[in-house]
């Protein structure tokens, strides 16, 4: 693949008509544009419609391993340089390891040392951003030194030196997912540069030209079958996984120990992609064996991404065979089958669980109409359940066989099991019987059901709400009041930076509290607070955290009891505070009230002798309880120093307030 490499033009400040220097290792795609005295290291990746341009400042030095992403563009001003780590003199300097993403603008004078991430469409221009940060989407560094081990969030302007020695240090996860980016662009780099060579390419051609089947199993070795042998599994679990390659599925295992098996939170074990029968076995007891003691089960994968077959082939007991005798289902298509519930309980139907039956008993002997719903993890948040086929059924086997269709094609996706009053053309029963985790079973407790249906409700249960939570859930939902949910991480908390999940769309109490465990689920480690709406007013009536970073699942504020009427005005909820004393709480309200910006100040007990307070940035605070969390997170972030409380008048530009709120 010809580089498009050209020597500099002249100019009136430059004839030296210089040309890139590219190590041997690097690739550069014939796409893009590399102009002037450009000096590419080893094992570096250009992407296709890069512009590297060194024709008016100049020169230009990018470090090996470093991977520069479809569409940036690097330029200099004529004057004006950086030092590079090699003590010389360049417009542009991008170290070792790091990553330019996709858009991004480097304009010099600018430095970019070693391991730092740049994202998407942000800009550095004039400026030196030291080594190991990470730059988020979005941004603007101009004319500042960004200090080595810096974050800058997504939209960040940073235009003054404050601003970059305030900001917070890359956490591990950072760190991890730029690394796991430059891993990416080595792959990529190998992979293009074999794709080019024909000694590379060659033999991976001869290879994909052989007869495999759809999932790379050739028909030779599947017949070969008697042949495979297995130190840890049973004949079953070979059987079961020679099935599902032949039928060209996608093979998955799992693994969960018995604290976790409860709560059906399974982790995957690494993927195994086998081009042969002995390859699939070896990978499947790599992972028994890694995860002895543990539960691990086997499972395949269709077109469509559904799971089936899900078995369990090993328990803590260390019994490793399947729950169930393997017997490969007659030909379907691409439907799926189950040879074994989520979490090990059988059922007569080997789907449907006892309870699940037994509603479906009572439903029909009442009656009762019998639908059913599934919804996948994202839209469940917002109650947005899709209907299964419609059962036109009288018989309660009849109903199991419609269910467990039903749930075979909703792997992976919650499956509800719905009661329907025709006459009344209401709803008895709203009932989970499947979780994507792989759980088939009842979520909610068993409702035994009237004749009348007039009392026919599924209760509402919760394994992870408080009972306080739920009553103010109960409580919002009979006032005709919305919900919605706000998470944020610990670093954004402290400036009171939340992110809303969107309007929580219920039509039940039982919908609502599943949505609200939905998301502190995904939400683990992160504030999550709980957000009533008064949708006439458009105004929120209660704000309250009910999960903490620390796992403590729990209202934060005092309750709040809502009065009937949608309009009540002193429906809001009230500010409590554990760490702050009565008359900073006084002081913090005040300010608010005044309009007052709020900030706040930190230094340790040498610096204190010296006054040399640094800032923690503003707080960015809609609410009082919002503020008083952001103080507390202060004061939680710096235990033995002196912490002060700033109160600043935005138009006089000048503080009205410096009260130190805490001591070592």
């Amino acid at each position: 693949m010809a580089v498009r490499n050209t020597a500099a033009p002249p100019t009136p400040w430059s004839r030296n008509l210089a040309e890139p220097k590219i190590h041997e290792t690097a690739f550069v795609h014939s796409f893009s544009n590399v102009i002037g005295d450009v000096r590419i290291g080893a094992n570096v990746i250009v992407a296709p419609g890069t512009t590297i341009r060194a024709d008016e400042g100049t020169p230009f030095y990018l470090g090996e391993n470093t991977n520069i992403q479809d569409g940036v563009v690097i330029h200099g001003l004529e004057q004006g340089r950086v030092i590079g780590d090699d003590q010389n003199k360049y417009s542009v300097w991008i170290g070792k390891n790091t990553c330019i993403t996709h858009m991004a603008l480097i304009h010099g004078p600018a430095y970019v040392g070693d391991n730092s991430f740049i994202g998407f469409r942000s800009t550095v221009f004039n400026a030196r951003v030291g080594a190991g940060c990470i730059v988020m989407m979005h941004a603007l560094i101009q004319d500042v030194e960004i200090p080595s081990g810096k974050y800058v969030p997504s939209g960040a302007i940073i235009t003054s030196q404050q601003q970059a020695d305030r900001l917070p240090d890359v956490q591990d996860q950072d760190k991890e997912f730029a690394h796991h980016v430059v891993g990416i662009n080595q792959a990529l780099r190998a992979g293009y540069l074999c794709a080019a060579d024909s000694k590379c390419i060659a033999p991976i051609r001869d290879e994909n030209a052989k007869s495999y089947t759809g999932n790379g199993i050739t028909v030779l070795e599947l017949e070969r079958s008697s042949e495979v042998s297995s130190n840890s599994l049973g004949a079953e679990t070979i059987e079961q996984l020679r099935y599902l390659l032949e039928q060209g599925y996608k093979i998955g295992t799992e693994h969960v120990d018995q604290r976790r098996f409860r709560t059906g939170s399974w982790t995957s074990c690494q993927p195994i992609e086998p081009r042969s029968i002995g390859e699939a076995i070896a990978a499947l007891e790599s992972c028994v064996t890694e995860h002895s003691g543990e539960y691990v089960r086997l499972f395949g994968i269709d077109k469509g991404r559904r799971r089936v077959l899900e078995t369990i082939i090993q328990r803590p007991d260390g019994d490793v065979k399947p729950a169930t005798s393997f017997k490969a289902p007659a030909s379907r298509g691409n439907s799926s089958y189950s040879s074994s519930n989520g979490n090990g309980n059988g059922s007569s139907s080997g789907k449907v669980n006892g309870e699940t039956v037994e509603q479906i008993r009572q439903l029909l002997a009442s009656g009762y109409k019998i639908g059913m719903e599934h919804v996948d993890e994202r839209r469940f948040r917002t109650g947005s359940w899709t209907s299964c086929k419609s059962i036109e059924a009288t018989s309660t086997n009849q109903v199991i066989s419609a269910l467990e269709e039903c749930i075979a094609s909703h792997q992976g996706e919650y499956v509800r099991l719905i009661g329907i009053d025709t006459k009344a053309k209401r709803r008895v029963l709203e009932s989970i019987i499947q979780r994507p985790n792989g759980q088939v079973s009842s979520s909610g407790s068993h409702k035994s059901f009237t004749s009348s249906g007039a009392s026919a409700t599924a209760t509402s249960t919760s394994t992870r709400l408080s009972t306080e939570v739920v009553e103010q859930l109960r409580q919002l939902l009979s006032s005709g009041y919305k919900i919605s949910i706000e998470h944020v991480d610990e670093r954004r908390f402290r400036t009171g930076s939340w992110t809303s999940t969107g309007q929580i769309q219920a039509t039940s109490e039982r919908e609502a509290i599943a949505a609200l465990e939905g998301h502190l689920s995904e939400y683990p480690g992160e504030y999550v607070r709980l957000i009533g709406i008064d949708p006439k007013a458009k105004r929120r009536v209660l704000e309250t955290i009910i999960q903490r970073p620390n796992g403590q699942v729990t209202s934060s504020g005092s309750q709040k009891s809502f009065t009937s009427s949608a309009s009540a005005a002193t429906a809001t909820a009230t500010a409590t505070s554990t760490r702050l004393s009565t008359e900073v709480v006084d002081q913090l309200r005040q300010l608010l009230a005044g309009g007052s910006k709020i900030s706040i100040e930190h230094v340790d007990q040498r610096r204190f002798r010296t006054g040399s307070w640094t800032s923690s940035g503003q707080i960015q605070a809609s609410s009082e309880r919002e503020a008083i969390a952001a103080v507390e997170g202060q004061l939680g972030e710096y235990p033995g120093e002196y912490v002060r409380l700033i109160g600043i008048d935005p138009k006089a530009k000048r503080r009205v307030l410096e009260t130190i709120i805490q001591r070592p």
